[in-house]
């Protein structure tokens, strides 16, 4: 029992226990143990409703942006479950005011299509993160500025942004610690935020 206790002792009590990031900079910037990284949000494109021509030209596009692009990155798409409840209460909101069969039978179609997406778990929201880096030794970290590093990083996400550009996606910077905060709070406290959806559908229906 003891040596169970014991081991049970080193168990970490909070997350940022073994998160390794040091500091995140007023500017978004997250100084970790041997590196710094940059945070880039990038907005989708529906690629599945391009003509043939507009998805060729894409995929060159993306090519030239893995050619051009000749440092690390990683690519993080985060995907969350909507409720659609709140879109169901308001179609049947409008069918209440409306005296209009035909419009009545459509709104109850649509229903039973939003119902059936919910329960197969289609119904879901992307966002798209690409993460930047620049790695330091330990005396590098004593030698080498932070300006230096911070516009090595900005080099980087012109870079992106250019080459994306040709793609159809638009790039921005997460670049206040705020958002830094809430990005890793929504990876690392996934059923606090769908708690938290639910309140708020909760006080919508009162």
């Amino acid at each position: 029992m003891n040596s169970i206790r014991k081991k049970n002792e080193n168990i970490p009590v909070s997350t940022q226990s073994w998160i390794p990031i040091e500091e995140i900079k007023s500017n978004g910037i997250i100084k970790m143990k041997n590196q710094y990284v940059k945070v880039l949000k990038v907005t989708p494109i529906n690629y599945n409703l391009k003509s043939d021509l507009e998805k060729k030209a894409i995929l060159n596009s993306y090519k030239i942006f893995l050619k051009t692009c000749n440092f690390d990155i990683q690519i993080l798409i985060q995907s969350s479950k909507e409720n659609l409840e709140k879109n169901i209460f308001n179609i049947k909101k409008n069918i209440q005011k409306k005296e209009n069969k035909y419009l009545e039978k459509i709104s109850e179609n649509y229903i039973e299509y939003i119902n059936q997406i919910n329960s197969s778990k289609k119904s879901s929201s992307k966002n798209f993160y690409i993460i930047i880096s620049k790695k330091i030794s330990k005396e590098q970290d004593f030698n080498e500025s932070f300006e230096i590093i911070k516009n090595d990083l900005k080099e980087k996400y012109f870079k992106i942004k250019e080459c994306l550009s040709r793609c159809g996606n638009s790039v921005f910077e997460v670049s206040t610690k705020e958002e830094i905060l809430k990005i890793i709070n929504s990876f690392f406290n996934t059923r606090k935020e769908m708690n938290l959806k639910n309140d708020k559908k909760e006080e919508y229906y009162n």
